[in-house]
């Protein structure tokens, strides 16, 4: 009897012991780094959990510190659909520590970290990935289709070349309303901005790049406090989250929707300068303006660090000197300028609007990939808005009319553009001022090749077909 009582409870015993030394495995989290000011590399995890996670950083293990407790925001109404609005929960706790330099290995929960480097030589640079949901607009992407909605696609791709570093130039979250009834494009997609619809639009799609190399992350108008504000300060930007620049309080939005400039040295001539203008307007600034004041004084910033390098690439989600392209009721098409409020008040400052040490600005915000050099003494202008997002279909010439500049005084040279194709833009270094520029399609296939030179580029193709 006390033979088959054994046989009865061995395996239990044996499943016990195995409990005992294998303990379960760790809940699922989002793992990322993202690098800000003066090149200084922060990790951070979002985790649904008691307490933050250790960090084990050359195989010392230390504690993550709490950056934003789980919580849900008391509802904020936004002026694009005030019926649909809804309070914003955040159910994960957001926690980080400092890479600091010099570290070779770092892991969290038994998974490694991509770590920053001094010189990065290979860069991807993505733009306006999340998957529109608005009413306001009437846009409903099929976010349930990846052939219409291919950011987890190249993303992948975007992965798969290798990078040292990932620039995205703003617009992470689209995902603003509830999907119509009956619509099996986005049938059961979250909406709002909480944590479900951030990790439906970017970090669930993005997880293969994330993982890839650490990552520069500016700040799009969907990302102001009136739309995907609290989640940007909560999990993207770089710098400590400070009450009061949250965007959880209207009261505070003139503190939340601007912050001021970093710079990101990429090598010992060379830096990454990081412009939030998530607050710009197309309809242009002027003198008494809240925006106007605070852009002029972005500017001086952005000119100090500028002489702190002899090569500056700059990085604004608004083009100044990008071009887009509406259609009138009659069918006819109209050329659109760069932002409107950013050239009234950087040309305040500065008629050639940027400082002479920059020699490119990479921008999105227009849903298209788009590269312009000058003549007139003004940086190349990159354009990478077309990782996912619904795109811009109404085409731009071939050749830009003189007589209708992307900004007051700016002679092109060099254009070239793809509209209504989905991908992801790469620069590798090739000489202290030279890169190497490629456009690839959401597979990963190269439409276009350019040369970056001091403050002129030109690409092979013209127009991407």
């Amino acid at each position: 009897m006390l033979s088959s009582l054994l046989k009865r409870c061995l395996p239990a015993v044996l499943l016990a012991g195995c409990a005992a030394t294998n303990p379960p495995p760790p809940p699922d989290f989002t793992a990322y780094v993202v690098v800000g000011e003066y090149g200084a590399a922060v990790a951070r995890v979002l985790i649904d959990a008691p307490t933050c996670p250790a960090i084990v950083l050359n195989q010392r293990s230390q504690p993550m510190t709490l950056r934003a407790p789980a919580e849900t925001i008391p509802l904020r109404s936004t002026p694009f659909a005030p019926a649909d609005s809804k309070p914003a929960a955040f159910p994960l706790l957001t926690c980080e520590a400092s890479l600091p330099a010099g570290v070779t290995s770092a892991s969290v929960l038994g998974r490694a970290l991509p770590l920053p480097k001094a010189e990065p030589r290979r860069i991807v640079v993505i733009g306006d990935t999340g998957c529109r949901l608005q009413k306001s607009s009437n846009g409903w992407q099929a976010c349930n289709d990846r052939e219409q909605y291919p950011f987890a696609t190249v993303a992948a791709q975007a992965a798969a070349w290798k990078p040292d570093l990932v620039i995205h130039v703003g617009d992470y979250h689209y995902r603003e309303n509830a999907c119509p009834e009956g619509n099996a494009g986005c049938a059961g997609s979250p909406w709002g901005y909480g944590w479900d619809a951030w990790d439906e639009d970017f970090f669930a799609p993005g997880a293969r790049l994330l993982e890839a190399a650490p990552w520069v992350m500016a700040r799009g108008n969907h990302e102001n406090c009136l739309r995907g504000g609290q989640g940007y300060w909560r999990f993207l930007d770089p710098r400590p989250l400070l009450k009061g620049r949250d965007c959880n309080a209207a009261a505070d939005d003139d503190a939340g929707n601007y912050s001021d400039p970093y710079a990101i040295p990429i090598g010992q001539d060379t830096q990454l300068l990081v412009l939030d203008t998530a607050n710009t307007t197309w309809k242009g600034l002027k003198p008494g303006d809240t925006g106007y004041a605070r852009y002029r004084d972005l500017y001086r910033k952005v000119d100090a660090l500028s002489q702190r390098a002899p090569n500056n690439i700059g990085i604004s989600h608004h083009p100044l000197l990008g071009m887009g392209a509406d259609r009138k009721a009659d069918g006819g098409i109209v050329l659109l300028p760069g932002d409107a409020g950013l050239q009234a008040s950087f040309g305040s400052v500065n008629p050639l609007l940027f400082p002479p040490t920059i020699q490119a600005m990479l921008s999105g915000h227009i849903h298209l990939w788009q590269q312009l050099s000058f003549s007139s003494a003004h940086p190349s202008q990159f354009v990478s808005g077309f990782a996912g997002t619904s795109e811009d279909i109404v085409p731009l010439p071939e050749r830009l009319p003189a007589d209708k500049p992307p900004a007051p005084g700016a002679v092109v040279e060099h254009f070239s553009s793809w509209v209504d194709g989905f991908g992801f833009m790469t620069m590798e270094r090739r000489g202290p001022q030279q890169w190497e520029v490629l456009v690839h399609d959401r597979h990963g296939q190269i439409r276009n090749r350019c040369q970056l030179d001091g403050r002129h580029s030109q690409c092979a193709v013209a127009q991407v077909k």
